[in-house]
């Protein structure tokens, strides 16, 4: 009787895993490189032939700029959590604050850093 408990999980991955067989499988039977001809392998952009080199070089800030947004898109990662649970440890008389509190002082510590090596400024 326990088997059939898992019976609607089944289906679903089935049919998840046929579904997806039967997109990719139509993706290459069809697809804009199936017919091996010099325009279908070619790579365009919204139908322009493209001009130039392919691989541009990248400036720095945006990498900056998606490390920084790792940083602090990792702190709600881990502080929202963090409130949900809050009244839990403190029932269970679990000292849980002055932790969080220094993971946030380091990381407003680490913001102030940056604004003052300039790291948020678009323009240089």
């Amino acid at each position: 009787m326990a088997s059939a408990a898992y019976l609607p999980f089944l289906v679903q991955a089935f049919l998840a895993a046929a579904i997806t067989g039967m997109i990719i499988g139509a993706s290459h039977l069809l697809g804009q490189r199936a017919r091996h001809t010099k325009i279908k392998d070619s790579a365009y952009e919204c139908g322009v032939p493209g001009e130039g080199v392919v691989h541009t070089r990248f400036s720095v800030k945006f990498y900056v700029t998606a490390l920084l947004f790792m940083l602090f898109d990792l702190e709600i990662v881990i502080l929202v959590p963090w409130t949900f649970v809050y009244r839990e440890f403190l029932h269970q008389h679990i000292p849980i604050l002055w932790p969080m509190l220094f993971f946030m002082f380091v990381l407003v510590l680490g913001l102030f850093y940056e604004v003052k090596k300039g790291a948020l400024e678009w323009e240089r």
